[in-house]
């Protein structure tokens, strides 16, 4: 069994729709960023942690990967040009999606006050804007992003998602807006936030 530490209102949230997904068991440790449960693991007080074999994985594009490659789910396989491109899509969601959404985040209550630049969120919004455009082109007509297959990089998409809507960011109407809502409405999804209370 897993052990997941973090709490579902971050990026934790992406383990647990990925286990679910998975249909695999896990433990729920459900503790803060920063907290000592969480820097006796990782040095930065980042959230989330698995705990595999006991040891501890950081990060959670590197979890969820790590978990689709072990289970040989949700994703292509390593030195194929399937996988490639699919790595090209988690690379352009962390870098260009969800990029804005943290430099917003950071500079809105994550860094202390005196360190935050309030009117950067202008320039993350129309970076997110810009994103949006690419993904409907790279989209085209696909149910996800590669194809007629479920991967990683559609699950961090969704992720960010439900972050824009609660950051306020607009997400166009159209075939975007109908991919984000075909991945959010996935059982898995709604399974662990029931659980987390996400």
């Amino acid at each position: 069994m897993y052990k997941v530490i973090g709490t579902s209102k971050n990026r934790t949230m992406r383990v647990y729709w990925t286990l679910e997904e998975m249909g695999l068991d896990y433990e729920m440790v459900l503790v803060s960023p920063r907290s000592k449960e969480v820097l006796a693991l990782n040095p930065s007080g980042k959230v989330p942690c698995l705990i595999a074999d006991g040891e501890a994985i950081i990060d959670s594009v590197a979890i969820i990967q790590f978990l689709a490659d072990k289970h040989g789910k949700m994703t292509f396989p390593a030195g194929t040009i399937k996988r490639a491109q699919q790595d090209s899509f988690t690379q352009f969601c962390v870098d260009e999606v969800e990029g804005a959404l943290w430099t917003a985040a950071k500079n809105s209550f994550i860094h202390p006050e005196e360190f935050r630049v309030p009117a950067i969120k202008a320039t993350a919004k129309y970076e997110f804007a810009n994103a949006m455009k690419t993904l409907e082109t790279r989209l085209g007509d696909n149910e996800f992003v590669m194809g007629d297959t479920f991967t990683i990089p559609d699950l961090l998409l969704g992720h960010c998602a439900n972050w824009a809507k609660g950051a306020k960011f607009d997400v166009p109407e159209g075939p975007v807006s109908a991919y984000f809502e075909r991945i959010t409405s996935r059982p898995a999804y709604q399974r662990a936030k029931d659980k987390t209370g996400y």
